[in-house]
C-alpha cells in the first residue's frame, strides 16, 4: 500500500535501492527499479508526492522518441547534439549530455510500455533558442497525457496540488487550450461545448473531492507515475527523513530514516539514489550558490531544503563549478492569500511577450526582449540590476492587452480586477503619466519609452530588443493572430496597468557531479560506488543554460533510468 508506515517494516530491512524525493526524478527511479525487478523503497520528506513537478508544466525535454515521428518532427541524435552544442556549449560536458540524448527514448518507452505513465506532443513546440543550428519546432518535448484523479481512489490527495493561481474556480486544472476555449465560448459553439463539459466535471468533483480531479501537466505525470508505483507494492515513506548514512569503504551502505519519532536503520544493496530537488531552499547554501543580490521568491514546492546534501558531502560528493549560473530563473510577481500566505506567479509565457505589453526598470526605461524566455528573461534583469535598478521591475499592460490576454494573477476578461487593485498586486492608472507616477518611476522617461515601442510595433521590427525575432518568441510567447509581429502590439489604450516582477529560482541547476552513469564523483573523479544523483540534486547537463521546455524534468527521468541500469547491472554481475 501507498503510503507505509516505518513501523510496518522491520529494522535492518535490506532493499536493492533506496530513492530519497518524490518528485518526478525519485518516483521515475523507484519506478524503473521496481520495472527492473529490483526492490525499492522511495522515501520522501514531505506529505506530498510529485515536488515541483507536480507545480510545473510536467513538460520533458527528450528528442527521438517515437513521439517525435507522431507528429512528423524532422530530428536526429545528431540534430539534438548539434543543437545542445550551440546552446550549452563547454560549459557541461557533452559525454554528459551524450548519454542523455542516447538513453532518452529508450527511458521513455520502457515508461510507456510498462507503467501507466504516457506521454504526448504537440504539434507546435518550439526549442527556445530556435534561430540556432539544430533546433526544431516540434517533437522534442514530451507532455504527460491527462489523467483522471479518480483512478487513485484514497491515493488522489498525496499528489501535491497545483499553484492555486494556475488553476479556476476552485481548484479546476486548465491548459492553453481550455483557457482560449473559455474567451471564445460566446461566440463558437465547439469552444461553449467543450467549456461547459469541463464545467460539469468540476462541478461533479466538487461533490466529492476537494479540488478537481481532471489532472494536467505536471500534476498529471505525478499521477501517472505514482498509481504506477502503486501498481508494482513499491513501499512510499512520507514525513519520513533520512538522519545518517553509514557508509563501507567510501560507499553507502545502510540508511537511517526517521518518521513521527520512529527510528529504522535500513541497508542498502545496490545503490542510494537522491533526487531531493536540489539546494534551493537551504538558507546557507541559497545566500552563498544564487546569484546576488539573492531572490526573496522561490515558486518551487517547500520539500528541497537541501539537508540530504551535507550526508551526501561528507561522503565525497561534491558540487559543480562550471555552468552559466547556479540556477534556473523565471520572473515572478507576488501577493498575499487570503490565509497568509506568500503566493509566487512564475510568468512563464502568457503575458510577457504579447502585443500591448513592456518590462521596464525603475528609470521606466526597457532593458530586455519581453518575449525570451523566462530564464535569460531573469538573467537580463540580474545584469541590468547592476547598471540600473530593475529589481522588482514593471510588466505594464493597456487596456486591451489586459483582456486578451490577462496579466500575471489576474485572468484575461473584463473582471475580477478588483481584488488585485484593492491590495495593489495590479496598479492602475488612466494615463502613463499617472501609472508612472504610482510606480514611483519617471513620467518622461516612461512616455519616450512606450512612444518608441509603439513606432515598433507598426512597422513589426523592434529595433532595440529584436523582440518577435524568431520563431520560439512568434509562437509561444506572442500572438500568432496578431500582425504585422505576433509579439509587438502598442500600449494605447487607457486605462494602463502593471504588476511588480521580481526574480524567481524555479530550480538548482548546480548539483552533485555524476558520470554519465548518474553515479556521484569524489573531486579526484572516483566514483563513490552505490551513490547516485537526479533530478536538480545531479549537476545540470545544461550548464546552467535553459535550451527548451523541460530541460530539467527530461534529464530527471532519463538519468534515473541510467542509474537504474547501472545498478542493476552491479547486482546482476555481483558487484555489490
Amino acid at each position: 500500500m501507498i503510503p507505509v508506515r516505518l513501523t510496518d517494516i522491520p529494522d535492518g530491512q535490506s532493499f536493492d535501492v533506496i530513492v530519497v524525493g518524490a518528485g518526478a526524478a525519485g518516483m521515475s527511479a523507484a519506478l524503473f527499479a521496481a520495472i527492473s525487478g529490483l526492490k525499492p523503497l522511495l522515501v520522501e520528506h514531505t506529505d506530498r508526492v510529485g515536488g515541483t513537478s507536480a507545480y510545473s508544466a510536467g513538460s520533458a525535454w527528450i528528442p527521438n522518441t517515437r513521439h517525435a515521428a507522431l507528429v512528423d518532427a524532422d530530428d536526429s541524435l545528431e540534430k539534438a547534439a548539434l543543437y545542445l552544442r550551440h546552446s550549452v556549449g563547454n560549459e557541461s560536458p557533452e559525454t554528459m549530455r551524450m548519454a542523455f540524448l542516447s538513453s532518452g527514448p529508450d527511458a521513455v518507452a520502457e515508461l510507456e510500455q510498462k507503467s501507466q505513465v504516457q506521454f504526448r506532443a504537440r504539434r507546435l513546440h518550439p526549442d527556445y533558442n530556435s534561430s540556432l543550428p539544430g533546433s526544431t519546432l516540434k517533437g522534442r518535448v514530451l507532455e504527460a497525457a491527462p489523467f483522471d484523479g479518480r483512478a487513485l481512489g484514497s491515493m488522489f490527495g498525496l499528489v501535491r496540488e497545483p499553484i492555486p493561481e494556475f488553476t479556476v474556480l476552485g481548484g479546476m486544472m486548465v491548459n492553453q487550450e481550455d483557457v482560449l476555449n473559455f474567451l471564445s465560448a460566446g461566440r463558437s459553439w465547439r469552444a461553449f461545448r467543450h467549456s461547459a463539459g469541463l464545467l460539469a466535471r468540476h462541478a461533479a468533483d466538487r461533490l466529492s473531492h476537494p479540488r478537481g480531479t481532471r489532472l494536467m501537466m505536471g500534476n498529471a505525470l505525478a499521477a501517472r507515475l505514482l498509481i504506477s508505483l502503486r501498481d508494482r507494492n513499491v513501499p512510499v515513506l512520507l514525513k519520513a527523513t533520512v538522519t545518517a548514512i553509514e557508509a563501507d569503504n567510501g560507499s553507502p551502505s545502510s540508511v537511517s530514516i526517521v518518521q513521527d519519532g520512529v527510528t529504522r536503520r535500513f541497508s542498502c544493496r545496490g545503490g542510494f539514489v537522491s533526487a531531493t530537488g536540489g539546494f534551493n531552499r537551504h538558507p546557507q547554501l541559497r545566500s552563498r550558490m544564487l546569484r546576488q543580490p539573492v531572490a526573496e521568491y522561490c515558486p518551487g514546492a517547500p520539500g528541497h531544503t537541501g539537508g540530504l546534501h551535507e550526508l551526501l558531502s561528507g561522503l565525497g560528493a561534491r558540487y559543480g563549478d562550471d555552468g552559466r549560473d547556479s540556477a534556473f530563473w523565471a520572473p515572478v510577481s507576488v501577493r498575499k492569500r487570503s490565509n497568509g500566505e506568500t503566493a509566487v506567479f512564475p510568468h512563464f509565457i502568457f503575458d510577457r511577450g504579447r502585443p500591448g505589453t513592456i518590462t521596464v526598470n525603475q528609470r521606466g526605461q526597457r532593458f530586455v526582449n519581453e518575449a525570451l524566455s523566462y530564464h535569460p528573461f531573469t538573467q537580463a534583469m540580474f545584469e541590468a540590476d547592476a547598471k540600473s535598478p530593475s529589481i522588482p521591475a514593471y510588466l505594464i499592460a493597456d487596456e486591451t492587452a489586459l483582456r486578451k490576454y490577462g496579466l500575471g494573477m489576474v485572468r484575461p476578461g473584463r473582471w475580477g480586477r478588483t481584488p488585485f487593485l484593492k491590495d495593489g498586486y495590479l496598479t492602475q492608472a488612466e494615463s502613463l503619466a499617472g501609472l508612472a507616477t504610482k510606480l514611483g518611476i519617471d513620467q518622461s522617461n516612461l512616455a519616450a519609452t512606450v512612444t518608441r515601442f509603439n513606432q515598433f510595433a507598426k512597422t513589426g521590427i523592434d529595433e532595440d530588443f529584436a523582440r518577435g525575432s524568431t520563431d520560439y518568441q512568434r509562437i509561444t510567447a506572442g500572438d500568432m493572430n496578431h500582425a504585422p509581429n505576433p509579439c509587438l502590439g502598442p500600449l494605447e489604450t487607457p486605462p494602463f496597468y502593471a504588476v511588480r516582477l521580481f526574480p524567481g529560482d524555479i530550480g538548482a541547476a548546480t548539483g552533485f557531479v555524476t558520470d554519465e552513469s548518474a553515479c556521484a564523483l569524489r573531486r579526484d573523479g572516483s566514483r563513490i560506488e552505490k551513490l547516485y544523483a537526479c533530478g536538480n540534486d545531479m549537476h545540470s547537463i545544461m550548464g546552467g543554460n535553459y535550451p527548451g521546455p523541460g530541460i530539467t524534468l527530461g534529464p530527471a527521468i532519463v538519468f534515473a533510468y541510467i542509474a537504474v541500469r547501472d545498478i542493476a547491472s552491479r547486482i546482476t554481475s555481483g558487484r555489490v
